[in-house]
């Protein structure tokens, strides 16, 4: 929320101090640089500089040309700047109508001025030697520290905690009472409150072994692998929907399988390094058990931005390299990182990887389908379903080949006249069914574009007379005719051109004709590839062999499922969406149904990458190979070579040798169980995020959690144990003096319930949490009848709920560094007015252990032992017998102290 009220004081201050929050420096990067690099610097940069303005700076945006400042300090959104792009006015940028920049880069131009304009500049001389960043550094199992006056410390961390407060001449707080210490680990490690009785039973456990019993039996709970799990899908941008997309379903009906999963292993305690590789190459790694495909969600799970493969790509690199390695690659999808070694080649090293990953039609299956009565029954429709499906698309497919090959002409002419234009992927053309097809004719394009490589003597005709310009073309015929003669053009091309032609039209005319004699020759046998009993001649032959090419226009390929951009017309495509919605509803709804792995695999041909010049894709560069980050690699890197090279990929991250992998994790663990990473930018650990406060510990624990196989329950059982964990979080002035932000760790910060533990804590005082794991997801989940954990409710990637924003939920957009802890108005409004709320404070009245007392007092001490672990002070007591004096104010009651601190904070 600090943060929110800073933006907005930047969209009111002078824009010379704008901030630098990591958040706009990324979005600098990714949406405004590319957008002046392509369509400002060339006219105003460093070699010109239109109307005295340059916009290569930010101090050439506030100084302008001969029209002013290109932004208005006082009142950014009316910047000259935006004004231009906006074609407002007189001054446009860019100047040619048609021209244009599109209403999204508009939008976020106008977003960026907003923000206050944020540039990150540095000089050479300024930026650091990157391979003395500690990031990039081998691990150290450090020593822990010796001190002989050192009583305090349980285990090796504390000793590093010790000796950097001892430097700092203070001391670490007292440890927590039994009361506090078991609802501070219980909420850590399930995220649930404890019970009465478990707080009983802790209470009256005076042995040394207590506290790690505790530990032990809530790392064994079921619950541990469902509160550890919802930690990482912020990581992993779970969401149970696809985001912008056109026509398609837009929920991922097996989304629920890849959050299974992440339960599943660490309730298993997965060994860490395995489970990053399951969740990069799962497909490559299965053997009998087929279950560890569902780990493939980490990667698919992610938004479909409007299908544009680029972007998909992108956001998989970015959860890859953020997520697993603390490093912000995507910024070098359009140039060089600035800050980072990380070139742009390195970008589209990874791209290429998964360019050469597919997303099957149809998801795998994980276990064998169930032999019952209602599989049966499923099976046998969806037999039915697939064969309208294919019978559809066959039509359609072969009235588009027919079509194809009667218009061929037709096609010619639309190929010729967009020859100058390169070829466009990633687009949806609305036309009528009877008009050209705009993929067709993109096929015709490309295929004669090969023809002229190759030089094919059928097409050379083609290819000299489309090279003259049309005002020459009356007076040059004659003479490109002589030439191709005389360069010995295929004879029947030549007899088509016995006279010569008076046009482009009529040169794609008389190919048309020829191309369907031809046809005609060999109908009925030239569509299965075989050939008639009579001989042929060569020339013949030559335009037959041309006919039978896969990349002949006509002979176009069609999945099963169909492609949209086949089928220009609206009905065509309404009735292809039908057909695959009512099978895929089916295929994930339909009684019997078995649930599937969101999986990828190997496309059968790798791509080769190319460079995309500042991010455009139709701008390419040099050819790259899929491999890995040259930082990390070290000078014996070699090119991915196994398929995709996601395998690889994913042995190269996993690797003991990486120096980035065990640290970003173990700095997660660490935020989660204190509120703050050790590095406090826990997704970005390059040269321009937050060193470590404590860089030995945080070696100590990255080698250590290695050592010990990759365990993260023992990670986690060796942090809560020690009595850094341990200690209280009263406020002291010594610390608030010396370490005003605990960075030391002097005393425990107190924390916020987050949302998810708040709601099931809130289910589970009132004795309706539904304890089932796992399952699909479920919808509604602030009902009066939701009784299932947060964790399991639907989340729809375009329209998360309101209350999630207010309780600091992070977007599924995108891979999650860590969650804001604000206090807002809208919080204390949620839990003072929400009908879910209402709900469980009456059922805690209701529950059996506190109606079964009839005193009031006891019926007090049984609601005081459930919301906040212990008896009423006998002010509290006085006060709540003299409000309860009927029956319907217990709820109230109840209801009040759920909205206390003590029930909504950890101390």
């Amino acid at each position: 929320m600090i943060r929110l009220f800073l933006l907005s004081l930047a969209a009111a201050m002078p824009v010379a101090a704008a901030p630098s929050f990591p958040a706009d420096i990324d979005f600098f990067e990714k949406q405004i640089r590319p957008v002046l690099s392509e369509h400002c610097w060339s006219c105003h940069g460093p070699k010109k500089q239109n109307a005295g303005l340059r916009l290569d700076s930010r101090a050439g945006l506030l100084k302008g040309g001969e029209s002013g400042p290109a932004i208005d300090e006082k009142e950014p959104t009316k910047s000259l700047l935006l004004a231009a792009v906006r074609h407002e006015g007189e001054l446009r940028m860019p100047p040619k109508p048609k021209a244009k920049l599109a209403q999204q880069t508009i939008d976020a131009l106008t977003e960026w001025v907003k923000r206050g304009a944020p540039w990150p500049e540095t000089t050479a001389a300024e930026a650091p030697d990157w391979r003395k960043h500690w990031a990039f550094q081998p691990v150290v199992n450090f020593t822990p520290p010796a001190n002989a006056d050192d009583l305090w410390s349980r285990t090796p961390i504390d000793r590093f905690i010790w000796t950097k407060l001892r430097d700092k001449g203070v001391a670490p707080s007292r440890e927590a009472d039994k009361r506090t210490l078991i609802r501070r680990v219980t909420f850590d490690l399930i995220g649930l409150p404890p019970t009465p009785e478990e707080i009983d039973a802790f209470l009256k456990d005076e042995s040394l072994e207590a506290y790690a019993r505790l530990v032990g039996r809530l790392l064994d709970s079921p619950a541990y692998g469902e509160r550890w799990a919802r930690l990482w899908l912020d990581v992993a941008r779970y969401a149970d929907t696809k985001g912008y997309i056109f026509f398609e379903e837009p929920n991922y009906p097996w989304a629920y399988t890849y959050r299974d999963y992440v339960i599943e292993s660490f309730n298993k305690d997965l060994p860490f390094d395995r489970f990053v590789m399951e969740q990069l190459a799962a497909d490559r790694l299965v053997g009998e058990d087929r279950r560890p495909l569902r780990a493939l969600g980490f990667l698919t799970v992610g938004g479909h931005f409007m299908n544009n493969t680029h972007d998909i790509i992108d956001d998989r690199i970015d959860v890859v390299t953020r997520g697993l390695l603390g490093l912000t690659v995507g910024c070098a999808r359009c140039h060089d990182h600035k800050f980072d070694p990380i070139p742009q080649a390195d970008y589209y090293g990874l791209y290429g990887v998964f360019a050469s990953s597919d997303e099957p039609a149809v998801q795998p299956l994980y276990e064998p389908p169930p032999k019952t009565e209602a599989y049966a029954k499923f099976a046998t429709e969806m037999t039915v379903r697939e064969r309208k499906l294919r019978e559809f698309v066959q039509k359609k497919k072969d009235e588009l080949a027919n079509g194809a090959r009667t218009r061929a002409a037709e096609y010619l002419m639309a190929a010729h006249a967009l020859r100058d234009r390169p070829a466009q992927d990633d687009f949806m053309l609305i036309a009528d069914g009877n008009d050209l097809n705009p993929k067709m004719i993109v096929r015709w394009q490309s295929f004669l574009a090969r023809m002229r490589r190759t030089k094919d003597p059928v097409f050379a005709a083609w290819h000299r007379f489309a090279d003259v310009p049309e005002q020459e073309f009356a007076t040059k015929a004659h003479v490109i005719l002589a030439e191709l003669k005389a360069s010995g053009v295929n004879p029947i091309v030549a007899r088509a051109f016995a006279e010569p032609p008076k046009s482009m039209a009529e040169v794609a005319k008389r190919y048309g004709e020829l191309l369907s004699t031809i046809q005609s020759h060999v109908a009925g046998t030239l569509l299965i590839g075989g050939w008639p009993l009579s001989v042929v001649n060569a020339a013949e032959q030559e335009v037959r062999q041309l006919l039978l090419d896969p990349d002949y226009p006509p002979n176009v390929t069609v999945g099963d499922y169909g492609d949209l951009d086949l089928l220009p017309d609206r009905p065509s495509q309404g009735e292809l969406q039908k057909f695959r919605k009512e099978l895929e509803q089916w295929r994930a709804t339909g009684p019997g149904a078995p649930p599937r792995a969101m999986a990828l695999v190997d496309a059968a041909k790798p791509t080769n990458p190319r460079v995309f010049l500042r991010g455009n894709p139709f701008n390419l560069g040099p050819t790259v190979p899929r491999q890995f980050l040259a930082c990390l690699s070290g000078p014996d890197r070699k090119p991915f070579a196994d398929g995709s090279g996601r395998l690889e990929l994913a042995r190269t991250i996993a690797d003991s040798k990486n120096p980035l992998t065990a640290r970003v994790f173990v700095n997660r663990v660490w935020q989660v169980l204190f509120g703050r990473g050790i590095v406090a930018t826990p997704s970005d650990f390059g040269l321009r995020g937050d060193p470590p406060i404590q860089p030995e510990l945080l070696d100590h624990l990255a080698a250590t959690f290695m050592a010990d196989g990759w365990s993260v329950k023992r990670l986690v059982q060796r942090i809560v144990l020690s009595a850094t964990y341990r200690q209280r979080s009263e406020e002291r002035p010594d610390l608030a003096k010396d370490d005003p932000d605990n960075l030391l760790l002097g005393r425990t910060n107190r924390r916020r319930l987050g949302f998810e533990p708040m709601r099931d804590a809130l289910l589970s005082v009132s004795g309706k949490l539904d304890r089932t794991v796992g399952g699909p997801s479920v919808p509604n989940f602030l009902a009066p009848n939701s009784t299932r954990r947060t964790l399991y409710a639907h989340l729809d990637r375009l329209n998360v709920p309101g209350v999630y924003r207010t309780f600091d939920f992070p977007s599924p957009d995108a891979t999650s560094a860590r969650r804001d802890q604000t206090t807002v108005p809208p919080q204390a409004l949620f839990m003072m007015n929400h009908p879910f709320v209402a709900e469980c404070a009456k059922n805690i009245v209701g529950r059996p252990d506190v109606t079964s007392r009839v005193n009031p007092n006891e019926k007090l001490d049984r609601i005081y032992a459930i919301l906040v672990g212990r008896p009423p002070t006998e002010r509290e007591r006085a006060l709540a017998i003299e409000l309860t004096g009927s029956a319907s104010a217990w709820p109230r009651f109840a209801h009040a102290l759920l909205m206390t601190n003590e029930f909504l904070i950890i101390d």
